[in-house]
């Protein structure tokens, strides 16, 4: 990497390393060298403008022919990734950019020859900014506050720059220089992973969905069970709560979904997960709570750890306002805006549901109280931690308590301060949570689900959904260990979403029904304890990925590296044929039947192959093939 002197603005260009990056920066761009003995390998880039506005754009220069990828919320939820060489090809809601400065060989190594420069749109203040291409390939800022009293900005540290000739080098030191400036967040490195992610697990989602009962959660944990393969940890999801809507709300339905009208109207289980309970009737008898169920599992499934859902909010309405026993949190309805970046990608049934019925929020200064006592009632009757869902609905909550930002780190701060006392292995799973409102207030939490669902009866979605999680993992990565979600192992696409997992690094969970089971897949991923051969770092695209299409060029293979105690591993997928479709806001099939595709697998495509490689190590290899069961000798050139 170069020290901040290396990117400056030259001639009205923004020269990194030597090279243009853009050309016709406007006068009004700032480029501030970062200090610090961290921050030395980049720069801020900022504006002045002497305007106000809770929601404003500026241009930072053109990007023309170069190469990009760049990751962007395709939903208000989520992050999927975009390949191009001009500005007009960068999405709204975009929160991380890498550009190549020059192009290097392809082959060989070549890659190294390259510059890469790294660009981290960050929090400033009360504001977030994102990066957005127009039509006259202009890279801007967007910067926005979430509360429209909220309209004033310094706007000198808006977008971290840095550059060098090692991707993986550069981006780590890019989000660890943003970690020292901002002090809001901490670094995946820095964080204590959940013991969890070591073994085969379990989740009610895709199986029962809000139907689920506590009879179902024994049959699904006894299943598995019977086939020799046992899982060590299950995740309850959503329908385990009391919830209730009000009488002018209306119902949302969907086969595969909550119903998002729903509100919280008590911290404990409902009769479902209570002993002998009855619908409506629900006691609050310690004896019949819910700890008689996570007894019940644990003692008889040799369980190690119970997950449950909640949503940041509690629930997907919020906290009902004035329900007895519950008054002290003070919640209120709120109703929410989302950004215009957001509404222009995709039409959200949830969110929809959500604005017109509002969501019960609960008082930011109440919130840790309201945190403290679900989990420590959770921890009491043996729950070992939570999935914690829906979080960026906060974003478009921020108007009157100071914006978006704000709102977000007071709630993250409360909920990481719950976790810490209730929870001591960090049991928290981050769901639905792909904005840098949260990713830049996140201190401890440590897993992150790293893209869209895992959607078992929709075939467009399974091929991006690897690709996905693949290039989010390059960003998310750095602040926290993806999660690349539950799969059915009886499923068309099972051996390939196992394999994407077995090379992820990530936990391995299932969500298949009692009795639906390829126990012979699951061998393959799980020993005879319960355990998992777990890959060491997050899964990510091989360097010569990066700007590639594997999802839409109809000749590009996926290539996801990974390291063991003592060797790397890589895993090969064909993604073509099936993605995104940003007309039509839902994913699609462009191809149906994609043809075979080739490309160069090679030992150095394990981009830190040696680190655990032995001192004396010469670069020589031999490669095994898991299909073919064949090895192959390569030599070091």
């Amino acid at each position: 990497m170069t020290v901040g002197a290396g990117i400056s603005v030259t001639d009205s260009d923004l020269v990194v390393l030597g090279h243009r990056v853009l050309h016709g920066v406007p006068e009004n761009v700032l480029v501030t060298p970062a200090s610090g003995n961290a921050l030395i390998d980049g720069a801020f880039i900022g504006v002045t403008s002497d305007q106000t506005g809770s929601h404003r754009v500026f241009s930072l220069g053109k990007l023309e022919d170069l190469r990009f990828m760049c990751v962007f919320r395709f939903k208000l939820w989520w992050m999927t990734q975009r390949m191009g060489t001009n500005g007009k090809e960068i999405p709204c809601e975009t929160q991380f950019l890498i550009v190549e400065a020059n192009q290097g060989s392809d082959l060989g190594g070549g890659d190294q020859s390259s510059s890469y420069v790294v660009f981290l749109p960050i929090l400033e203040g009360d504001f977030r900014a994102v990066l957005q291409g127009n039509e006259a390939n202009d890279l801007e800022i967007c910067l926005e506050s979430g509360d429209p009293t909220v309209d004033q900005f310094e706007g000198s540290h808006l977008v971290f720059v840095a550059a060098g000739s090692d991707p993986f080098d550069v981006i780590t030191k890019a989000v660890k220089a943003v970690e020292q400036h901002l002090q809001t967040f901490s670094h995946r490195e820095r964080k204590k992973m959940p013991d969890m992610l070591n073994w085969f697990g379990w989740c009610t989602w895709d199986a029962f969905y809000t139907n689920v009962t506590a009879k179902d959660v024994k049959q699904g944990l006894e299943s598995l069970k019977a086939g020799g393969v046992t899982p060590k940890f299950v995740i309850i999801d959503d329908g385990w709560q009391s919830v209730g809507m009000d009488e002018t709300s209306v119902e949302f339905n969907a086969d595969n979904a909550a119903n998002f009208a729903n509100r919280l109207t008590h911290i404990k289980e409902n009769h479902k997960f209570q002993k002998d309970g009855k619908e409506g009737h629900r006691v609050d008898d310690p004896s019949l709570s819910l700890g008689h169920v996570i007894t019940d599992i644990k003692s008889n499934n040799s369980l190690k750890y119970v997950y449950v859902w909640h949503a940041i909010t509690g629930y997907w309405g919020g906290v009902k306002p004035g329900v007895s026993g519950m008054e002290h949190y003070e919640s209120k309805v709120a109703y929410p805006v989302s950004s215009p970046g957001v509404m222009s990608s995709e039409n959200c049934g949830c969110l929809e549901s959500i604005t017109k019925n509002g969501l019960g929020l609960v008082n930011p200064e109440k919130v840790f109280s309201f945190y403290n006592d679900l989990h420590s009632y959770l921890a009491s009757v043996g729950v070992d931690g939570v999935k914690v869902d829906v979080q960026n609905i906060l974003e478009t909550l921020g108007a009157g308590h100071g914006g978006r930002v704000k709102l977000a780190k007071k709630y993250h701060q409360a909920l990481e301060a719950s976790i810490s006392r209730n929870f001591p292995d960090n049991g928290i799973i981050s769901c639905m949570s792909h904005n840098t409102d949260g990713l830049y207030s996140a201190k401890k939490t440590a897993v992150i689900r790293a893209s869209d669902d895992f959607w078992p009866r929709d075939p467009a979605s399974h091929t991006i959904h690897i690709a996905s999680v693949a290039y989010n993992t390059l960003f998310l990565g750095e602040f926290m260990q993806p999660d690349w979600d539950m799969f059915h192992s009886l499923h068309p696409m099972a051996e390939y979403h196992a394999a994407a997992r077995a090379v992820g690094g990530c936990a391995i969970y299932v969500s298949d029904k009692p009795g639906q089971h390829d126990f012979n897949l699951l061998r393959k991923l799980v020993l005879r304890d319960g355990s998992i051969l777990r890959a060491k770092l997050p899964g990510r695209p091989t360097s010569d990925c990066f700007f590639s299409d594997p999802v839409r060029d109809n000749k590009s293979l996926l290539k996801i590296w990974n390291l063991n105690e003592f060797t790397g591993v890589i895993g090969v997928f064909n993604c073509q044929g099936a993605g995104w479709c940003k007309n039509e806001k839902r994913y699609l099939i462009h191809d149906q039947e994609p043809g075979t595709i080739s490309g160069c697998v090679r030992t150095n495509d394990v981009h830190y192959l040696h680190k655990v490689a032995a001192f004396e190590w010469t670069g020589d290899s031999i490669v095994y093939s898991h299909l073919r069961g064949s090895t192959q000798t390569q030599t070091s050139v």
